[in-house]
Formats: C-alpha cells, sequence, structure tokens
C-alpha cells in the first residue's frame, strides 16, 4: 500500500480512504443486504364475548322487551315463561352475534325469568292493596260472592294473609325463574345450532 495518496495527502496505515480527498485506496467488496424477512402478525383473536349478566347492557335490554311481552301472557303461565327465555336467547344472538353456549343461555334466561317475577310481583302486589283496601272479600256483593267458585273464594281469602302471600311468591319466583332459565338453554342450544 502506497504512503501518499495522489492528492498528495500522507495516508494513515491501513486506511481504506483517503483522508483528504475520499478515493479508495483499495478494493472493497459490496455489502449483502440481507433479505428481508417477511412480517407476520399473530393470528388475531375473536375477543371473549362479555359475561351474560345485569351488567350487560344488550343482555339487560332483551331480557327486559322479553318480560314485558311475556306478562301480559299471563293466562298461558308456563308457555309465556318458557318462550321468554327462549326468544331472549334467539334474540340475543341475532343481536350481538355472540356464541351461545348453554350456560349463557340459562343465565339470560335467568335474567328474563328476575325482570318477569318482578313485574308479576308489582302486579300482584298493586292488585292486593286495592283488593284489600276496598275490603277484600267480604266487601264484595253477596250475588258476586255466590257466583265465584268455592276454591276461588278460598284462594282469596289466603291472599289476605301475609304468609300465604309469602308463599305464593316464592312459588312464582320459583316456577318463573326456572322455566325461563330452560327456555333460554333450549334457545341458546337451537341458536348455536344455526352458526
Amino acid at each position: 500500500m502506497p504512503d501518499t495518496c495522489t492528492c498528495g495527502a500522507q495516508l494513515v496505515p491501513d486506511a481504506v480512504f483517503c483522508h483528504k480527498c475520499g478515493r479508495p485506496l483499495r478494493d472493497i467488496a459490496p455489502v449483502e443486504e440481507p433479505t428481508p424477512v417477511p412480517i407476520v402478525a399473530p393470528p388475531v383473536e375473536a375477543p371473549a364475548p362479555p359475561p351474560v349478566n345485569f351488567h350487560n347492557r344488550p343482555a339487560v335490554r332483551i331480557a327486559a322487551l322479553m318480560a314485558v311481552l311475556a306478562t301480559p301472557l299471563y293466562f298461558l303461565p308456563y308457555l309465556n315463561w318458557l318462550a321468554a327465555g327462549f326468544f331472549s336467547a334467539v334474540l340475543y344472538r341475532r343481536r350481538t352475534g355472540h356464541r351461545m353456549s348453554l350456560e349463557t343461555g340459562v343465565r339470560l334466561g335467568w335474567i328474563t325469568g328476575v325482570m318477569m317475577f318482578v313485574i308479576a310481583m308489582a302486579l300482584l302486589t298493586l292488585t292486593l292493596v286495592v283488593f284489600n283496601a276496598l275490603g277484600g272479600f267480604e266487601a264484595l256483593p253477596p250475588e258476586i260472592k255466590r257466583a265465584i267458585d268455592p276454591r276461588v273464594q278460598e284462594a282469596l281469602k289466603l291472599l289476605q294473609s301475609a304468609p300465604a302471600v309469602a308463599q305464593l311468591l316464592a312459588v312464582l319466583f320459583m316456577f318463573t325463574t326456572l322455566l325461563s332459565m330452560a327456555g333460554g338453554a333450549l334457545g341458546a342450544k337451537l341458536a348455536g345450532r344455526k352458526s
């Protein structure tokens, strides 16, 4: 290697370039650029659906809607409770697109049943308060008393005692929620089959 560059500058030992003019002093092999590695994003998992409870707004709205729609069908007591749970699960699946498990259907049915019970309890309480404020069964005219079936008369007399009303409400809660839960489980099973 020469001690001086063509420009006249004194070279530093083992220099690759002239420090004055920048001329290369030896052949440099081209640097191979590494081949780019494609960046593969990890697969994106769908977020888990929110749990079905009273904090889940879509679930509560759907359960309330079904409870309001099913309550006027009180003359079909078992069928309306079952149908309310069933349609709550089907409507929840359709509106949210979340997969329905059996547990989700049961929970949604339970929420629907609780709401139907609250509505029925409020209506029954209002009816009993008005009925007892007007004097109860004893205040009815004799013609109406004779026209009422004796079993209905006994039921009306029982409804004037607090323990009987509490027992009626407990049975109503049990049947309403259990049948709504069964309907919700059935709705979840059928709604899950369609996906």
